[in-house]
């Protein structure tokens, strides 16, 4: 944000671009959100990353598409700033090249079926730790302490992940025992509801949702009343298909939701790391992002081979 600010762009658009694109995190694999709705609805979470990579790569090109039209409808929402010579460029490009290449094993090796998702994260781990150590050592520092907070950390968030599942686990039973998604989805497998019309008031419902949860809370929320339903209504797909196409749906409804005014809680958060730059200002800077997602969501709710593309194509 500083940098931004300091290149001379606005702060709506600063505050708005960075909103936008802290969502991208939830669907690039690999993502935490992914393999927890793997896990909820029982769906491979290997072709979910697969999937994901299609519609990951439209939501950038069209935040850059976003960003084009933008800053030429808007004045002043940049300035002309020097351009840096490539030398200066390629210099921290080289400082990232390790985080790229454990970025590259590891989802490379999930592509490919060298290893599972599970070993891929312990291989990412154990790298991401050398890589550390290697960096700590070039520096000469003597202060390894750094070591004892990554592992607290990690056991720390770890262990909320882990316990959030578990309830997640006995929420699905209360209402497997209960007949509360068979229900719901007899309902509305009965009604004489169109499937695509059941199907935009679930995502319009993560849009709402997305405002006031994260992204977590509303997978484990709905994904176990929401599956049954899916898998009762007819797409065209098979099963499996089904529950990938439609994860992949969720997780970007539910990414437009944490940037969506008034309460997106990407908003709150990246307004928050600025004193300068009023709340409203990044809503009028968040909105063209907005309505990207939302273009981007109606591409893929209307034409599901577009995400189902690289599945079909791999396995």
């Amino acid at each position: 944000l500083p940098e931004l600010q300091r290149a001379g762009y606005s702060g709506s658009l600063a505050t708005g671009t960075l909103a936008a694109g802290g969502t991208l995190g939830i669907l690039i694999p690999p993502s935490i959100v992914l393999v927890i709705f793997g896990i909820l609805a029982e769906a491979n979470v290997e072709r979910l990353f697969v999937a994901a990579f299609i519609p990951g790569i439209l939501a950038m090109l069209g935040y850059m598409m976003t960003l084009g039209v933008y800053v030429r409808l808007v004045k002043g929402a940049e300035q002309d700033s020097p351009r840096l010579p490539y030398a200066a460029r390629v210099k921290p490009l080289i400082a990232v090249l390790p985080v790229l290449a454990i970025f590259l094993i590891v989802v490379g090796g999930i592509y490919t079926g060298v290893f599972s998702p599970t070993a891929a994260a312990g291989i990412g781990a154990g790298l991401t730790f050398l890589v550390a150590l290697t960096a700590s050592l070039r520096a000469r520092e003597r202060d390894f302490s750094w070591i004892l907070e990554a592992l607290l950390t990690t056991a720390k968030t770890s262990t909320a992940i882990l316990f959030i599942v578990v309830g997640a686990k006995v929420f699905n039973a209360f209402l497997a025992s209960a007949q509360v998604p068979q229900l719901i989805a007899l309902f509305f497998v009965g009604s004489e509801l169109s499937p695509w019309l059941i199907l935009a008031g679930m995502l319009l419902l993560y849009l709402v949702l997305g405002t006031v949860m994260d992204s977590l809370a509303m997978i484990f929320l709905t994904v176990p009343i929401f599956i049954p339903i899916i898998l009762g209504l007819d797409f065209g797909l098979s099963e499996g298909e089904a529950l990938i196409w439609f994860g992949i749906l969720v997780l970007m409804s539910a990414e437009v939701g944490l940037i969506t005014p008034p309460v997106g809680l990407n908003l709150f958060v990246i307004n928050s790391m600025s004193d300068k730059v009023k709340i409203a200002e990044t809503y009028r800077g968040v909105l063209p992002f907005v309505l990207s997602d939302i273009i981007r969501i109606c591409l893929l709710a209307a034409f599901p081979a577009i995400t189902l593309f690289l599945v079909r194509l791999i396995y």
